[in-house]
This record gives C-alpha cells, sequence and structure tokens, in this order.
C-alpha cells in the first residue's frame, strides 16, 4: 500500500483514481445528495436519513469506480484522505478549477 506522508501529497493520486469524467460526474451527484440529506436529517431531527446520506454519497461514488473507472475506491486503503478528497473535488468542481 503506498503511503503519503500528506493531503497535498494524496490529492493528485486521488484525482488520478477519478480521471473519467463520468465518475467525477457521479461523485458531484452524490456529494450534492449528501448535503441535501445532512439538511433533511438536521430539518426533521431524525437521524435516520444520516444513514440515507452515506448510501447516497458512497453508492454514487462506487458506481463510478467500479463501472467507469474500473478500479477500487481509495475509500478502502486511505479512508481519511479519500474523505477530505471528495469535498476538496467537489469545491474545485464547484469553482471550475476541475472539469465536470
Amino acid at each position: 500500500m503506498r503511503r503519503f506522508a500528506s493531503f497535498r501529497e494524496f490529492y493528485p493520486f486521488y484525482l488520478a483514481e477519478h480521471a473519467h469524467p463520468v465518475s467525477r460526474r457521479l461523485h458531484f451527484i452524490g456529494s450534492c445528495g449528501v448535503l441535501v440529506l445532512l439538511g433533511v436529517a438536521l430539518w426533521q431531527r431524525n437521524g435516520g436519513w444520516l444513514l440515507a446520506a452515506l448510501v447516497c454519497g458512497y453508492g454514487f461514488a462506487w458506481v463510478g469506480h467500479f463501472f467507469f473507472e474500473k478500479n477500487r475506491p481509495a475509500t478502502f486503503k486511505h479512508p481519511v484522505y479519500s474523505f477530505i478528497g471528495d469535498w476538496v473535488m467537489f469545491k474545485d468542481i464547484l469553482t471550475g478549477r476541475i472539469r465536470f
């Protein structure tokens, strides 16, 4: 397993694992769904929606990996950096730094 000294070192690897445009779109859609479901959980004060948020986020992402990237999600080997990477890539897509 490759080790990374920092997130800054990890992020280029993360982006390479998310090179397919459909995979990036699926990650973005999943992240949007997570935000909506977190809002619903807060609004309804119902923690059950948190499970739905997890399923939504990882479900869309893993479809991108297994069917388009043809690789294993970085979450399996680098869970913390991968979680951070999801949100940094989301921000980078929103700001136009990464093509959607």
